[in-house]
């Protein structure tokens, strides 16, 4: 690994320590939580304050910095899934009360990007940027079961003792014959996974290669539904996905015909 490389991952690493549960950190606790030398991460921490990325709060604590949120603002102006998705997720909720999301995959992490609610009391409610688990619910069952084999396999070994807490296998094996098997039903449906009383219905959404990187899902409170309304919820999540998937492909379609030109 060249120097340069491993710089850019120790000033990822700093980034990487804030999360929903620690929201302020002085350098002292950041020196103890990555094991940087003091003169190393005060140089990391000027160039991410320089830069935007890390805000003084106090004498000594650092918080996310504004760069942040100018960061989020041009992602809401050209990401091509948010452009696409908002209006899928207006009418999915409209087919029922309910939260609408749209759900990026990156890395081991599920990132709500999009919601909209048409429930006057959501029962689940996943705020644009906070992290959802990967290993429970319909959202993660939408991508793991829609994955390559090889990296399917990788991800339910990351993830093993919370599939096999689900009774999805009692081995890797067994889990990717599950989710195998899940897949060619359409739309996946868990209850109560990751908030009691919540049903989730969810699809993948595709890129051109036909990996999923996305997922649209409906939470809805279980009483207010019954069989024939999963199916038909399923089928309506369903097919806004293929057109979504479809809508991505065509504009990567476009932009590399342009890029020719």
């Amino acid at each position: 690994m060249s120097s340069g490389a491993g710089s850019a991952e120790r000033i990822l690493g700093i980034l990487d320590l804030f999360n929903e549960s620690r929201l302020e950190w002085t350098a002292e606790e950041m020196m103890s939580e990555l094991g940087y030398t003091r003169p190393t991460l005060y140089r990391y921490i000027k160039t991410l304050k320089d830069a935007g990325f890390l805000s003084q709060n106090g004498p000594h604590g650092l918080t996310l910095g504004p760069r942040v949120v100018e960061l989020d603002y041009l992602m809401r102006k050209s990401d091509a899934l948010l452009l696409e998705g908002g209006a899928v997720l207006k009418e999915l909720a409209a087919r029922h009360p309910s939260t609408a999301l749209l759900v990026r995959w990156y890395g081991n992490k599920l990132l709500c990007v999009a919601s909209e609610v048409s429930t006057p009391q959501p029962k689940s409610s996943y705020p644009r940027g906070r992290p959802m688990p990967l290993a429970r619910g319909a959202i993660s069952r939408a991508i793991l079961a829609h994955l390559p084999r090889r990296q399917m396999l990788a991800k339910i070994n990351e993830n093993f003792s919370d599939l096999r807490e689900l009774g999805l296998g009692d081995t890797v094996d067994e889990i990717a014959e599950t989710l195998r098997h899940m897949r060619k039903g359409g739309a996946l449906v868990a209850r109560g996974e990751v908030t009691d009383g919540v049903v989730g219905i969810a699809a993948p959404v595709f890129d051109a290669s036909r990996a999923p990187i996305a997922v649209l899902c409906l939470t809805i409170d279980r009483d207010t539904l019954d069989d024939t309304k999963v199916k038909d919820l399923s089928d309506t999540i369903w097919a806004a996905s293929t057109r979504l998937s479809d809508a991505l492909t065509h504009m990567r379609s476009e932009d590399m015909v342009l890029g020719e030109l």
